[in-house]
């Protein structure tokens, strides 16, 4: 097992200031969707279509794979999701903004899907200026510095070079090598030896000292829970979506101007 990082490089931190006038706004995060599994996207939907935030940040891994943004310009899955989220966001009185942070799934997203869909991307990581404080928003993946395979795997897939070639392969080639990999990842999630990294917590510290914020808000491990870092700080992590699993898992995290901070579970569990 490779050796892990103990001196992480710290990323620059775009900044994003809030509108005024926003007294709302909700998180999400790993749903993975896809066609396969239509119980979490009509969940993901009616959420898109009940919500009353002023802003919904989706903060990476909204699809299970992303192949490039021409899947969306046919009829199909993606094109329906691109619908839903335009609809969700310029459907909604007033407008509201849709945001997104590039997932380890999704991170092929690009500007033409975001045109499509409304959304507005974000770099990894951003700090959120709203209600005077500070809030950094992160997939979270860059975090978990234990799992160095993935971290170089990560770091050839978002060069240039890499995302050009893969890009101008065929759509339905990049469609099977998406299959081939999805399959290697389900066979390791089925290895019970299988050990899964998390955020490492001084890595944390040192990105939100570096960032002027006290509250690190992310994904991508699938353990949600909030977990104080010290010195004030903490992380709040946002919670994947399945909603056949059992107990099924579809959470929203919702802040309020008011200062409240709410996990909201939109598949409840049978009593």
């Amino acid at each position: 097992m490779a050796e892990p990082l103990t001196q992480p490089v710290l990323p620059s931190f775009a900044q994003l200031q809030a509108d005024a006038g926003w007294r709302s706004i909700e998180f999400i995060s790993d749903l993975h969707l896809e066609a396969g599994e239509p119980a979490t996207f009509e969940c993901w939907r009616q959420y898109l279509a009940s919500s009353s935030a002023d802003a919904i940040f989706i903060l990476g891994d909204l699809f299970e794979v992303w192949v490039g943004d021409d899947a969306a310009a046919q009829a199909g899955f993606e094109a329906d999701c691109a619908r839903w989220l335009r609809e969700a966001g310029q459907g909604h009185q007033p407008p509201r903004p849709l945001f997104f942070v590039h997932g380890n799934r999704d991170f092929l997203i690009g500007p033409a899907f975001a045109a499509q869909a409304g959304l507005t991307l974000l770099d990894d990581p951003t700090v959120l200026h709203w209600q005077g404080q500070r809030w950094l928003l992160s997939h979270g993946d860059l975090l978990c510095l234990e799992d160095r395979d993935y971290l170089a795997f990560r770091a050839q897939v978002r060069t240039p070079a890499w995302q050009q070639a893969f890009l101008s392969r065929p759509l339905q080639e990049r469609r099977t090598i998406a299959r081939g990999i999805r399959n290697q990842s389900e066979a390791h999630k089925a290895d019970p030896k299988a050990v899964w990294a998390d955020v490492d917590d001084a890595a944390a510290r040192q990105w939100l000292q570096a960032a002027g914020a006290r509250t690190l808000i992310h994904g991508h491990t699938h353990r949600p829970a909030d977990h104080a870092l010290g010195q004030g700080l903490q992380r709040r992590v946002l919670s994947d979506w399945h909603a056949d699993a059992s107990p099924p898992r579809a959470q929203v995290l919702r802040l309020t101007a008011q200062g409240g901070v709410q996990r909201i579970d939109l598949l409840p569990a049978a009593p």
